[in-house]
């Protein structure tokens, strides 16, 4: 009855490592969803930041276009100065 009583002891304790084993890779893969949800948040912020700079370098393309033409209309003439 005692190496009974004594096995149930050692399976009970076993049960015990084996839940909070449980538990720390339960905390460990939550950091690691965190993590992966920052980096998701960081790469979408960053593909905002991309449009938002190929948006303002067509704009900028364009200006210069525009004020190209605009000057063309212009003609210099070299003068020497004396």
């Amino acid at each position: 009855m005692d190496e009974i009583a004594t096995e149930v002891l050692r399976m009970t304790k076993l049960m015990r490592e084996i839940a909070t084993a449980s538990q720390e890779q339960s905390r460990g893969i939550e950091q690691v969803n965190i993590a992966v949800n920052q980096m998701d948040e960081t790469a979408q912020q960053n593909a905002a930041l991309v449009q938002q700079s190929s948006a303002a370098t067509r704009s900028l393309e364009e200006q210069s276009r525009q004020l190209m033409e605009a000057m063309s209309s212009f003609k210099l003439t070299t003068q020497s100065v004396a």
